[in-house]
């Protein structure tokens, strides 16, 4: 069954079907939080229920941490990319942990970004320490997954695909509005966890809609790699990618196969200027909205809203 975490400025909190219910807990950080599941239980069975949506809500996911993400997740996406999903290797890229940001905060547009892009995505949270060399199994998988949290990978185009690294263009702060809430899963759970359904709105209007059943790497296979190479630590955050849907998109083969021709700076002018018409990149006013849910509600990480706008 799972448990809803919520975080204020000043406290912690478990949503119930009676209201939020205040945790009686020294913790501070995501982690500390996680290993305190007594106070968390004695919360669910409390009284003194406020209305959940009288809480000013923050993100539930706590910095500093680690923010590890996965590329190019989604089958769907990565046709809409033009390459092939049965030929994607599984790749990792690293985000600062500065960029998490609250459900509902603003998502602040740096001045010399042009190209701002959304990108909906289910964010991992670590509950136990994962040293490297670790061997994740089916039976062991939950007790290293605390749960689910909705995330949104705002990227920089312009700023990612000329310098081909990820870490400048979805690192600013605000880049990652995380929450509103943080879903304990308990290992039935994770049974359906292929049920969930990622939905982006930009201004009302659906931009992205896919259940997991078109994820290429599940989160076992994902945490089975990573522990290869990277520690990860109670309250660490890692996206799994998203569905397609997001502004940017591959150009038609011929053009891009023409376009592989042309000198790297005449490339990547053309391909700016082409984009700089599509009107589905993030502007100053425009309210993305995120919902990640099973279709029956079962299970359901909330609702993020977030509004774009220009750097003061």
């Amino acid at each position: 069954m799972t448990v809803s975490i919520l975080r204020t400025a000043d406290a912690w909190w478990v949503h119930t079907p009676s209201g939020a219910s205040r945790i009686d807990t020294l913790a501070t950080t995501t982690g500390g939080l996680l290993a305190d599941r007594a106070s968390i239980q004695a919360a669910i069975g409390g009284n003194g229920f406020v209305p959940a949506d009288s809480l000013q809500l923050i993100s539930p996911v706590t910095a500093p941490c680690r923010v590890v993400a996965q590329m190019a997740n989604f089958a769907s996406h990565v046709r809409d990319s033009g390459m092939d999903p049965q030929k994607i290797p599984m790749a990792f890229f690293r985000k600062s942990s500065g960029s998490i940001s609250g459900p509902y905060d603003d998502v602040v547009r740096p001045g010399h970004v042009r190209l701002l892009d959304y990108e909906a995505e289910i964010g991992l949270v670590i509950g136990k320490e994962l040293p490297v060399g670790s061997v994740i199994t089916p039976e062991t998988f939950a007790d290293y997954v605390a749960g689910l949290v909705i995330t949104n990978d705002v990227s920089a185009r312009d700023l990612q695909l000329p310098q081909t690294q990820f870490y400048e263009s979805k690192s600013y702060p605000g880049f990652t509005p995380t929450g509103p809430t943080l879903v304990l899963f308990d290992a039935d759970d994770w049974n359906r966890f292929g049920d969930l359904r990622l939905r982006l709105w930009v201004n009302g209007e659906v931009r992205q809609d896919m259940t997991v059943a078109d994820m290429i790497y599940l989160p076992m296979d994902a945490l089975g790699t990573l522990a290869r190479f990277q520690h990860l630590s109670p309250g660490d955050l890692v996206l799994t990618g998203t569905p397609a849907g997001t502004a940017l998109s591959a150009p038609p083969k011929p053009i891009e196969i023409i376009s592989n021709l042309l000198p790297p700076a005449t490339k990547w002018r053309l391909f700016f200027r082409a984009q700089g018409r599509n009107p589905k990149y993030l502007k100053s006013g425009d309210v993305v909205e995120i919902a990640i849910s099973t279709d029956d509600g079962k299970i359901d990480l909330g609702r993020q809203r977030t509004t774009v706008r220009a750097a003061r």
